[in-house]
């Protein structure tokens, strides 16, 4: 007979049972607490480039398209280290634009954002679940910046001599640069960041409204932007707002979601409330197995919280789809336009 005892997770689930978050807010003046919060969370993702290399952005191709213009290009986020990204600029909408920087997260890659193959990007791609995202921005008169996020899609590992034995792709770079004082989430931010830097050398940008979205693993990025980056305006994060306890901490997911120390510190809403008060409208599905729109629901209720002693009530949101772990456009858009509408 198997002795119970012998399982390192039920020695996780236990001291995690005990855990207290000691940054967690209960109560008291918002802006100090999060910028207690931040500096440790800013720790936290581990070491991030003390200078900013040049962004020696370089265009790629330019194809019309029926909502507009898509251009791709790439910027150097940091040395020996280049950045794909589509530039989707909506047809009919004067400038200076409202932005959305767009994160897909574990599938072929950022092609999704603009319904095209991988393999050739001239062929059109049925995209499910809502997840081109570019398309979308066009569609609501934003343009949007489509990244290629870290150990996905053409920035997948290809060079590793033997990578890791894992369904996911971010199992070796995750490992890397946690032995160099990093984390693959924190290199990742980092990219968000450059991007921004980018859309700060173009003529067509509103920098006041910029915004971030994803799902699943760019709903992750979406989050702990906006906890990080000030010059964040607006957030859509999809299919990741939860609890830690309950998704990322009760089931197998991809190291990349992990932040060693975090739980000792704060929950999921808390870090998002980092981002009070400016507009967030979290997307989630009913049905989503990996994270549970119960626990999802009980984080929002913590996060209305701090929204509301930001005096921001208004300004928090959650839509829920009827379906699983995907994007929700019809419902979500609606709810981010009208927010936009107040900025």
């Amino acid at each position: 007979m198997a002795n119970s005892e012998y399982s390192p997770s039920d020695v996780h689930y236990r001291l995690m049972a005990a855990t207290k978050q000691s940054m967690a807010y209960r109560g008291g003046d918002v802006k100090k607490w999060q910028r207690k919060l931040r500096r440790k969370l800013r720790e936290l993702v581990g070491e991030t480039p003390k200078t900013r290399t040049r962004l020696n952005a370089r265009p790629l191709w330019q194809h019309p398209h029926d909502l507009g213009t898509i251009e791709k290009i790439v910027f150097a986020s940091e040395p020996h280290c280049d950045v794909p990204a589509y530039v989707c600029i909506p047809k009919g909408v004067e400038p200076p634009y409202t932005w959305l920087i767009c994160l897909q997260g574990h599938s072929t890659g950022m092609h999704n954002s603009i319904a095209v193959r991988l393999e050739d990007e001239t062929k059109p791609l049925d995209v499910a679940g809502d997840r081109d995202f570019g398309i979308g921005c066009m569609a609501h008169g934003c343009a949007a910046l489509c990244i290629e996020q870290r150990s996905f899609g053409e920035r997948k590992e290809k060079k590793q001599k033997k990578m890791a034995p894992s369904g996911s792709g971010c199992q070796d770079a995750a490992m890397h640069a946690l032995m160099l004082g990093r984390t693959l989430l924190g290199e990742r931010v980092y990219d968000v960041d450059r991007g921004i830097d980018y859309l700060a050398t173009r003529d067509d940008v509103d920098m006041k409204r910029i915004g971030v979205m994803g799902n699943s693993g760019g709903g992750t990025i979406s989050v702990f932007s906006s906890a990080l980056l000030p010059r964040i305006s607006f957030a859509m994060p999809s299919c990741y707002f939860c609890t830690f306890r309950d998704s990322i901490m009760s089931i197998g997911h991809c190291v990349d979601n992990y932040l060693p120390g975090l739980l000792k510190y704060a929950e999921m809403p808390d870090i998002m409330g980092l981002f009070a008060p400016k507009p967030v409208v979290i997307v989630a599905g009913q049905h989503d197995e990996i994270f549970p729109i119960r626990a999802t629901r009980k984080a929002f209720r913590d996060l209305k919280k701090i929204y509301t002693a930001a005096g921001a009530r208004n300004r928090c949101h959650l839509v829920v789809g009827n379906e699983g772990h995907r994007f929700y456009a019809d419902a979500a858009w609606p709810v981010l336009n009208r927010e936009l509408g107040r900025l």
